[in-house]
């Protein structure tokens, strides 16, 4: 697991983990059952707080992405793929609003934000 921590991001260190850590789950790169770093060698790694790393654990156990068991570790959790796609989804409904938020700051119609990702999607489709 390859986490890069941006000192110049001005996002919080342990929303940086829990953002890296998520995508990686919610890609399906990291399957259920697979076992995280310990909270101290994943900070000893990443040369940060052990508290900060606790703190990003602790906020995926919350999203029900990963379960903890005291002296075993932590595990991505079993979370099924329906709750996994609405994980995907909710992140794809927040970057569809900032693209909203900014073509509304350029002055764009909703018909030219349209035929950009017709354009786009199909571009893309190859």
């Amino acid at each position: 697991m390859n986490i890069l921590i941006s000192s110049t991001s001005g996002e919080p260190i342990y929303a940086q983990i829990v953002g890296q850590i998520r995508q990686l789950i919610l890609q399906g790169e990291l399957v259920s059952g697979t076992p995280l770093p310990s909270i101290r060698l994943l900070a000893k790694e990443l040369q940060i707080s052990v508290i900060t790393t606790k703190r990003a654990y602790e906020e995926l156990e919350r999203e029900g992405l990963i379960n903890s068991i005291v002296g075993k570790g932590s595990f991505v959790s079993g979370a099924d793929q329906e709750f996994i796609k609405e994980q995907r989804l909710r992140i794809m409904e927040l970057k569809l609003k900032d693209v909203i938020d900014e073509s509304r700051a350029l002055g764009l119609q909703y018909t030219e934000i349209v035929d950009m990702l017709k354009l786009l999607y199909e571009e893309e489709k190859g």
